[in-house]
């Protein structure tokens, strides 16, 4: 019993380990179908923009993202191959177990037959009945002979059987064996492929370097003008947030003529964070629950600038500024609202650049680099409730800008989107 509930055992586990596998290899094709697809969308943006863009620094950020892709694509590679060896080491083992069954149960068969030769003839099969020495024993010695009879045909059966499983295992480990090969050739090119992008990393690198005083200057400039619409962007959102307060305070008075003091109103129209009411706070709970699940300010793009301080991607010295994150999309893509919310402002930044302001509670998300819009100051908007088409510049990019902050402090929006 003891060994047959360790055959159960190892059944089990033998079962569950290649079900387990099975879904884990599905999970990393799935995973390296979509790296793959990035890596297709990566190409033709790096396609798009060496046709439309004289700078080569868009080019150098593309081209690292899509190395990093790569990268991640070698990775699920080798561990789907780790997975398939492991896979090819179970059913080896399950091979020799079966080699090593079918040796005992042939010999034990072939001396089964040798036995059954011996005594072959009906005579001897007779003498061995009439010799018993009363009816009782000649009744057993007839159903001993059916038995043995019996046996011989189920261990026949049995080593057919095995036979078939062997058979079985290893056209498995033949075809495992092959998509090993395969899933290596595939490593090894996707490994070539990966040294000549680093190639053409280095080369563009280079080209870039010899024109660092012409990017110092347009990174400065960029800057300047990127600074004076952030402090646009916080003269806007201060506004917002002293409107909320004003009409908050003037709810409060309302609702309690007795109770309120001048000098409460006064505290809540001068503070520079939003004085939340119950509902403003369950709104502002909603969207902070939400952080690394909102949906994309766009349908599909990748980040092509991040957020915060971060060196130039050639010249480490050259620092370059952003307060939310640059999107680069298709053209004529819209802008979608990220979470529920109230359109505070509709600003105008430039006659070439508009954006939306939305409020949750008290936090803001800002929409920039809007060509049109297509909502108001006042209007309730819904998750992903498009806000209007995001503008295509000179260069032929389509950029969005997107901002979050909570009061006037800005949140890095990667962390907050999902991935």
């Amino acid at each position: 019993m003891k060994i047959q509930n360790l055959i159960y055992t190892f059944l089990l586990l033998f079962i569950t380990s290649i079900s387990w596998s099975q879904q884990t290899q599905e999970q990393l094709e799935q995973k390296k179908a979509k790296l793959q697809e990035e890596i297709r969308e990566k190409e033709m943006m790096l396609k798009d923009v060496r046709s439309k863009e004289k700078s080569a620094v868009k080019v150098l950020e593309i081209q690292k993202e899509k190395i990093g892709l790569k990268e991640k694509l070698i990775t699920t590679t080798e561990k789907q191959t780790k997975l398939l060896s492991n896979n090819m080491y179970i059913n080896q083992v399950q091979i020799n177990k079966l080699k090593k069954e079918l040796t005992i149960l042939k010999e034990d068969y072939a001396k089964m037959i040798v036995k059954s030769y011996k005594s072959r003839s009906e005579q001897s099969r007779a003498m061995f009945l009439l010799s018993s020495e009363s009816f009782a024993q000649a009744y057993k010695r007839m159903q001993y002979m059916k038995q043995y009879a019996n046996y011989r045909k189920m261990q026949g059966e049995e080593i057919s059987s095995k036979t078939d499983k062997l058979a079985d295992y290893n056209a498995k480990l033949s075809g495992q064996k092959t998509e090993k090969q395969k899933l290596l050739a595939e490593q090894e090119k996707q490994k070539q492929d990966l040294e000549k992008e680093k190639q053409e990393q280095e080369k563009i690198a280079n080209s870039l370097k010899k024109s660092k005083n012409q990017i110092a200057a347009e990174i400065k400039k960029k800057q300047k003008e990127s600074k004076k619409i952030d402090a646009q962007i916080q003269k806007l959102i201060r506004d917002a947030i002293a409107e909320a307060n004003r009409k908050a305070a003037a709810a409060r008075a309302k609702a309690n003529p007795k109770t309120t003091t001048a000098a409460e109103t006064k505290a809540i129209e001068n503070s520079t964070k939003i004085v939340l009411t119950p509902e403003g706070q369950l709104i502002s709970n909603n969207f902070k629950a939400n952080k690394g699940r909102l949906p994309w300010p766009v349908e599909k793009g990748a980040i092509t600038l991040g957020y915060g301080d971060q060196p130039h991607p050639v010249y480490k010295s050259l620092v370059i500024h952003n307060s939310g994150i640059e999107i680069t999309t298709d053209s004529g893509s819209n802008a979608r609202a990220v979470f529920g919310g109230e359109v505070t402002k509709v600003v105008v930044i430039s006659p070439l650049n508009k954006a939306v302001f939305i409020q949750h509670g008290d936090y803001f998300t800002v929409y920039q680099n809007l060509s049109s819009v297509s909502v108001s100051a006042g209007d309730k908007v819904t998750t992903k409730q498009s806000l209007g088409k995001i503008r295509t510049n000179a260069e032929g990019k389509t950029i969005i800008k997107f901002i979050i902050s909570q009061n006037t402090t800005y949140n890095n929006p990667a962390s907050w989107i999902s991935r």
